[in-house]
Formats: structure tokens, sequence, C-alpha cells
């Protein structure tokens, strides 16, 4: 077993950058089995300045980084001992936590993504009560009791219980760890087969009328980029890591379909072939080199969500507006001006048409409530 010290470079927001905060970087542990070839990761917590400007700055360097070789020499020491129960020396078996870190890590710079997963990850420690459990141990036992901690425990961070479309969403990061580990061949059945899955729970979603859509053109915003890509998700229905993604390659124009985006859904997997009209367009902007990011510099941020919601009440409109709101407006709109769910669905880019169908009954209350506000003629 190796082990290497490492350092990961830090992100700095824009609004950051302009409060003249300095760019921190953080040293992770590498290990490598050198029998089974596994790579796993621990993240030490401890961080260096990207550029030290001052001798204070410098001696914090100069500090931490005897700090961080001496945290890798100790492991060094408890793997040879066989105390660290994150690898065993002998069997090569993986940690889960460590491995599941590991996946948290890869998700570092998916936007609206990592988070989530961190998350996940912090539930699952809190669960194990710290303590590394091998791989090979998680079984539906072990999965049963995590997903009843989910369910019932007070683990909020308002103290409270997690709603039931949390924990699902937490559920199925564990099920994809597994399922990744199981492809990898690090287990030799996937334990949680045999565990029933959490239903989702049919939520409110919340979404913008046409009108509301025209004053939020009409209102400025303090982050002009979150605007552009607020309105391009209305008119698209994309969502917001597809829009972060986007490159100028992806637009292209057809004699037959006009202008198209022919771009891999991040979340599907799936190859689509989106057409837009000249708003979507014109929310664009200038066109650039074909690697460029249309809509640079968008992160998904506690920041942008602020500037977000601040827009949306300026406007006048009293609901919780979330970025996700707009492909749901987008959705509801279309079947507001009768396009059929099929293709609703295939715009969305939906696998399965039981997704798409939730936005159906939300046009099917709408029409209700219509026909309910219809004088009594019977006076």
């Amino acid at each position: 077993m190796k082990v290497y010290l490492r350092i990961r470079k830090g992100q700095l927001s824009e609004l950051n950058k302009q409060k003249g905060k300095a760019r921190m970087n953080t040293f992770y542990l590498k290990y490598y089995d050198e029998e089974t070839k596994e790579c796993t990761y621990e993240s030490l917590k401890l961080q260096i300045y990207d550029k030290p400007k001052n001798f204070v700055e410098k001696q914090h360097n100069k500090e931490t980084i005897l700090l961080a070789e001496a945290v890798r020499s100790e492991k060094i020491l408890e793997i040879q001992s066989g105390r660290f129960g994150f690898v065993s020396s002998s069997s090569g078996k993986i940690g889960f936590l460590a491995y599941f870190e590991k996946m948290v890590e890869k998700k570092y710079d998916v936007n609206g993504t990592y988070g989530n997963w961190k998350s996940a990850f912090k539930h699952l420690v809190n669960y194990c009560k710290g303590k590394e459990i091998q791989i090979s141990k998680v079984d539906e036992v072990f999965l049963e009791g995590f997903k009843d901690y989910l369910l019932n425990e007070k683990i909020s961070d308002k103290g409270g219980k997690l709603g039931q479309n949390t924990v699902l969403s937490y559920f199925n990061k564990i099920r994809t760890a597994l399922k990744e580990a199981h492809r990898g061949r690090l287990i030799s059945e996937n334990p949680v087969l045999r565990v029933r899955g959490i239903k989702e729970e049919e939520t409110n979603r919340q979404y913008l009328t046409l009108e509301e859509i025209q004053s939020l053109v009409q209102t400025e915003c303090d982050n002009p980029l979150i605007k552009r890509a607020f309105l391009f998700s209305c008119m698209t229905g994309l969502r917001f890591s597809d829009i972060a993604n986007l490159k100028w390659k992806n637009l292209n124009y057809d004699e037959n379909n006009g202008w198209v985006l022919k771009f891999t859904m991040k979340k599907t997997k799936g190859v689509e072939n989106l057409p837009i009209n000249e708003q979507a367009i014109q929310l664009m902007g200038k066109r650039g080199k074909d690697e460029e990011q249309v809509f640079e510099n968008l992160v998904y941020s506690a920041y942008g969500n602020k500037k977000l919601h601040k827009w949306v009440k300026e406007a006048g409109i009293d609901k919780h507006i979330t970025f996700h709101s707009a492909r749901h407006s987008f959705a509801t709109l279309q079947l507001t001006m009768d396009t059929d769910i099929y293709t609703v669905s295939k715009l969305l880019g939906h696998k399965n048409l039981k997704t798409t169908e939730i936005y159906a009954k939300v046009i099917d209350k709408k029409k209700i409530n219509a026909v309910s506000k219809i004088p009594n003629i019977f006076v």
C-alpha cells in the first residue's frame, strides 16, 4: 500500500474575487493498493494559500505542509501495523466510507450535485458512528438500518426529520455507490437489490405562469448571468447542469428544423436533439468559439440562489422559486398550450412518460379551478 500526499486546487467565486479573498488549496491523501490497483482518497481538511502574499501566509503554508506530511507518515505506520481500518492490508478489501467519499470527491465539479452527495456521506458517517465498515460487510441488514435512520431520526439541519424525497435522494446515492462497486467487482453481489426502495412523495412543483415569466423579463437582476440562464431554462426546459455545460459547438442550424441543440444530457447520459426558438437564441448572446461555454462562469452556489430569490421577489412573485422551477415552468407552459404529453416528454428528455404525467396533473388542477370560477347562473 502506497500513500501519496496530493493537493486539490480551490475554486473562488466572482464575489469572493471582488472581495479580495485568497484562493485556498486543500490537501488529501491518495492510497494506492499495488495488489488490486485500486485508489482511495481521504481529505485532510488542511488548507494552504494558493499564492501566499506575506510572511504570515507563507508561514501558514510552511507549517501546514509539515503537518500534512506528518499525517501521511502516521497513516503509513497505521497501515503497516494493521491498525488502519480504511483498507485491510492482508485482504485488500476497501472500506465503504472511504469508497463512498471517493465518489463524493468525483462530484466536486458537478453543478448542483456535490452538495447532495456530501450530505449523504455525512449521514452515512454519522450512522456508522465514524467507524469504517468493509464494503463486503455492507448487507441488507446494514442498508435497512440506514434507511430507518434516515426516515425516523431527527437529523435535519433544523433539528427535525428529513423529508421523504430527501431520504430517497440520499439512499439513492448509496444505491449508486454499491452498483458501481458491484460493476467494479469489489463485491460479488449487490445487497441493495434485496432492499425495498423508498417511495417518492408527490410534491407541489412550483412553476411560473407566462405572465410571471414576462414580469421577470422586465425586472432587473443583480446577476445578469443567472437571469439569462433561468429564462433560457424557461424557454428550453434544460436543467442547470446541462446549461452550465453547454458549449457553442452544441448549437447547430438545420434547414428543415431550424436551430437545434445537440448534446448529451448529464443526468440521463442520453444524446438529445432539442429544437429551440429565437427567444432562446437571443438569451444565449453573441456566438463564441466552439469549445467556449455559452453561459461562461455559471456555477451553482448559495450566492446565485440568493440573487435568484431576490429577483423573483422584486418581480412581485410570491412563490418559492428555485432554478429547477424554470424547467417545471417550461413543461406546464407547453401542456397549457396543448402540446401533447408525448412531445413534452421528449423535449424534457424523460425516459418514462410517468415522469411527465406529474405536470399533466398540475394542468388538470388548473382546469378544475378555472371551471369552478364560473359565476352562478341560477340567480
